[in-house]
């Protein structure tokens, strides 16, 4: 077929779900071209996944996404709270406590929200859709993939039945476990999902969804705690606790808690499907009622009274109520010439520490940068590296894979622990655990201080690891020096948007008294960069919160301070969220060793840190040769 049959374009995305709708806004935001194939017709009103962890929120933030994150998507989720025991009792004092409202994991974000899926994907699409690279199809399905030479043509048929050609350098799946690329396309190639952990999980779990509306006295005039002097709101903090339970029941394991605004008081409930049961069964109403009502069935005798009191039932909307197969695998390869999986497309992930999401979060970030370097090389009949870029991205992202795995299957055990013995071994030495103050501190976290740690090194990874290299760059917040203005995310002036460069320098300095001599080692780089890392473009921040009355004489455009949490806490960007405690300003530097010069990747992954301008000059150059290979 000629090319003029073809509509061509940079990227082709099959499918636009959180991670293809992701990718998208990053490549619009880098001024790539791309076409999204979307089967649906519209954003799926059910919703799915409702955690989102510091990195998601990070990616949000990223995308140009903020101002929504606690006024319209999501709450943060706070504590979770792991209850042992056969009583099914949500406000029992928990064995494990985990507090995801504090701002100590690295990124200036609070530990965990949970969101409403729809509208965090409605917003997703705005951001990418408002972009003049991006193309979105929906109601289109995708029907033929094929690689020849330096591109790939596939074919997408419309609502109408309409068949459209596209010739593109390369072509994302992101559309699902079960989507087209993967299936049809991918696994003839030899591509599978294998086991992704030693650790093996596969079970069947329910999924229910409750839209909770407030009984009232008027409502409801037989419902006994109003005579005690109960508010509906009270009534519905009593039966629907605020922290989410991880309900370590041996006899059926669960999880729930509430998810999307206080407002519309939505509330998750998983359960896990017994061996011998079948899961569309057990997501049928009846049982349904003998699994989750005990659980908003309290006893009498809470409140003084000889009959135990139940929840309105017909204050319970039921949004979903459905099995589904939770799992811990991984493709063996994430791609193939030029076609690529991320997302659920490349893996999979069980329910227990909220890491789908934001894993295709992860995927599509760092992802974008390198299409993004690989699209701005001029389409060649030679031999490409393309596929040693694509491959170092999937090894790099199998790694932290790994680490948010064993962190979930590690929560998974936590809940789902059978054997009594056990139970009893793990209850008490976490009781002793919070006798000892750094151990007290480490379960406090979480996973969290398992989510920050470096990439390993291994040949053809774009990172040094001598200096630093494959860290995860720490987010502060800081301020402009020499002009007024509000308190702003690091991420925020290294990554501006309009900024070219691929790679940024980010010079950390300990007072103003080192701008110039920075400014002048940042100068003798620029003909080394190639342009490649624009000299215009360089962040200087400054380590002191406060810089008095120091002399300001020189030029401080694109110089800031540190802000301190009490200036973020009076900020626009603290409104909805929980106030930063426990928040390290110095946090990226001392990550780093206080080196002086931060050479740093689109996916906030350091590529080098060094202290002086000989080393600078060493790393740029070295930088440059990957960006020109």
């Amino acid at each position: 077929m000629a090319d003029t049959d073809y509509e061509t374009t940079d990227v082709v995305i099959c499918g636009c779900g959180p991670t293809g709708a992701m990718l998208s806004a990053y490549l619009g935001r880098m001024s790539i071209g791309h076409i999204v194939i979307e089967k649906e017709p519209e954003i799926t009103t059910d919703p799915r996944g409702i955690a989102l962890d510091e990195d998601g929120i990070r990616a949000l933030q990223g995308a140009g996404i903020y101002d929504p994150i606690y006024s319209d998507i999501g709450t943060c989720m706070r504590k979770f709270k792991f209850i042992g025991g056969t009583e099914k009792v949500l406000d029992k004092n928990a064995f494990l406590e985990m507090d995801y409202g504090t701002t100590e994991g690295g990124t200036g974000h609070v530990g965990f929200i949970c969101h409403k899926q729809p509208i965090l994907e409605n917003h997703l699409r705005t951001a990418m859709t408002s972009s003049s690279f991006c193309q979105l199809q929906t109601n289109a399905t995708m029907i033929d993939i094929c690689e020849e030479g330096d591109y790939v043509h596939s074919q997408y048929r419309d609502a109408q039945g309409n068949i459209h050609n596209i010739k593109s350098r390369f072509l994302v799946g992101a559309d699902g476990k079960t989507g087209f690329t993967r299936k049809s396309f991918m696994e003839p190639l030899g591509i599978r999902m294998e086991q992704a952990h030693q650790s093996f999980y596969d079970e069947t779990w329910v999924a229910l969804n409750w839209e909770v509306s407030l009984p009232t006295e008027k409502t409801h005039p037989d419902f006994p705690l109003w005579k005690l002097g109960y508010t509906p709101q009270e009534v519905y903090d009593s039966f629907f606790p605020e922290s989410f339970r991880f309900i370590c029941n041996p006899e059926r394991p669960a999880v729930c808690g509430r998810f999307g605004l206080p407002a519309d008081r939505l509330w998750r409930f998983e359960f896990v499907v017994l061996p011998g049961e079948d899961g569309q069964e057990m997501s049928n109403p009846e049982n349904i009622e003998k699994v989750v009502y005990p659980y908003i069935t309290h006893k009498g005798s809470k409140y003084g009274l000889i009959q135990d009191i139940t929840f309105p039932d017909d204050c319970i909307r039921v949004l979903r109520s459905r099995p589904f197969r939770f799992a811990a695998r991984s493709c063996n390869r994430w791609s193939h010439g030029r076609v690529i999986l991320c997302g659920d497309a490349a893996h999979v992930f069980p329910p227990f520490g909220g890491q789908g999401i934001a894993s295709g979060f992860r995927d599509a970030i760092s992802l974008a940068w390198r299409l993004v370097l690989l699209c701005r090389r001029e389409p060649s009949t030679k031999s490409s590296n393309h596929e040693q870029v694509l491959s170092a991205w999937y090894i790099e992202r199998k790694q932290q894979l790994e680490r948010s795995l064993a962190s979930t299957i590690r929560n998974g055990q936590f809940v789902t622990e059978g054997n009594p013995l056990k139970i009893f071994l793990r209850d008490w030495f976490l009781y002793f655990m919070h006798f000892i103050p750094n151990w007290r501190s480490d379960l406090r976290l979480g996973r969290r201080k398992e989510g920050m740690v470096p990439y390993k090194y291994s040949p053809g990874l774009p990172f040094n690891p001598a200096y630093k290299g494959g860290t995860f760059l720490r987010q502060v917040y800081c301020k402009p020096i020499g002009k007024s203005g509000d308190v702003l995310f690091s991420d925020d002036i290294i990554f501006e948007k309009e900024k070219k460069g691929l790679f940024q320098l980010l010079v950390c300095l300990k007072d103003l008294n080192e701008l110039t001599a920075a400014r002048e080692a940042v100068s003798r780089i620029e003909e080394t960069s190639k342009g490649e890392i624009p000299y215009a473009e360089v962040t200087y921040l400054v380590g002191k919160l406060d810089i008095g009355s120091m002399a300001l004489t020189q030029d401080t455009s694109s110089v800031y301070r540190l802000a301190s949490a009490e200036e973020f806490a009076g900020s626009p960007l603290c409104r909805g969220r929980p106030e930063p405690e426990y928040y390290d300003p110095h946090q990226l530097t001392k990550v780093l060793g206080g080196s002086k010069f931060v050479l740093v990747r689109p996916d906030r992954i350091v590529y080098a840190a060094c202290d002086d301008a000989s080393e600078l000059e060493k790393e740029v150059r070295e930088a440059v040769a990957y960006l020109r290979a």
